[in-house]
């Protein structure tokens, strides 16, 4: 059986990927509200009653939206560190993306207890096995309480999740390296972001070290990171704001041009409708 992979939605209203293997069927993060998330889930004929876990990079609200609500419901266990678990818990009682952010709409309020949730907590740098998927996870540069990436190995092919940094380390750089599919984020436009009307400070956190990747940022960091290992490369989290995703394709396609990368192909994740579903094996 071939392993199926589709990026439901990416960008600051929500993040959400599905990736699918012979015995295993796992999200990574749940940032829609659990309608929207079976909404996506339906379009490709995948249902989240047969979901195996969601795993789940950070606290902020684009990323757990609907988490607590779809894991309770259908049970469905959970896979974060410790600090992130609470992390996500103290922002669900508040309502809140840890009072940086007013809440998306889905992410409820009151007492986290009412919900009933298997959690399994890993150690960031620890890696485990999901049946015959095979999930390592390590730290990234974002201001989140302890946020982490993703590299899920299948038998035909591995996948990277990179996405809310605000530079890219040596650690992360060696951890993708084996990745066949990476999904890396391209967030916004330098220029775009400075001309906005968000605040300074907003402008200041985004554009920090534990901030967000421009497009630039991303096209030096693929610099990096490609090698013959790499098919498909998805730049996600695009920012609706500040930045248009012809802009974030220019860039990167001009990097892969200029590093001889034709064998890399390239897409862009969308906020409102699934990415089509890529297919290996």
């Amino acid at each position: 059986m071939s392993v199926k992979f589709t990026i439901l939605g990416s960008g600051s209203g929500g993040n959400c990927a599905y990736l699918e293997t012979e015995n295993c069927r796992v999200l990574v993060d749940a940032g829609f509200s659990p309608r929207q998330i079976r909404r996506r889930l339906a379009s490709i004929g995948r249902v989240p009653e047969n979901l195996s876990a969601i795993l789940i990079t950070h606290e902020h609200s684009d990323h757990i939206c609907g988490l607590l609500g779809l894991a309770d419901k259908l049970q469905i266990p959970v896979f974060c560190n410790r600090q992130t678990q609470d992390a996500t818990l103290w922002a669900f009682k508040n309502k809140g993306n840890n009072g940086r952010s007013p809440a998306p709409s889905g992410l409820d309020g009151g007492d986290p207890l009412k919900y009933k949730i298997d959690w399994r907590i890993f150690s960031t740098g620890d890696g485990f096995e999901l049946n015959d998927l095979c999930v390592e996870t390590f730290t990234i540069p974002h201001d989140a309480q302890d946020p982490v990436g993703f590299l899920l190995r299948t038998r035909h092919g591995n996948f990277g999740f990179v996405t809310d940094l605000g530079h890219m380390t040596r650690l992360v750089i060696e951890r993708v390296g084996a990745a066949n599919v990476l999904v890396l984020e391209s967030n916004h436009d330098v220029k775009m972001l400075q001309n906005s009307r968000r605040s300074w400070s907003l402008k200041q956190r985004i554009l920090g070290r534990h901030g967000h990747l421009s497009n630039e940022a991303a096209a030096e960091a693929a610099a990096q990171i490609v090698s013959a290992n790499l098919r498909h490369l998805y730049l996600a989290h695009l920012s609706r704001e500040c930045n248009r995703p012809e802009l974030a394709r220019h860039v990167m396609a001009e990097q892969m041009h200029h590093l001889g990368a034709t064998h890399v192909q390239l897409r862009l994740a969308a906020q409102d409708v699934p990415c089509e579903t890529l297919e290996m094996g």
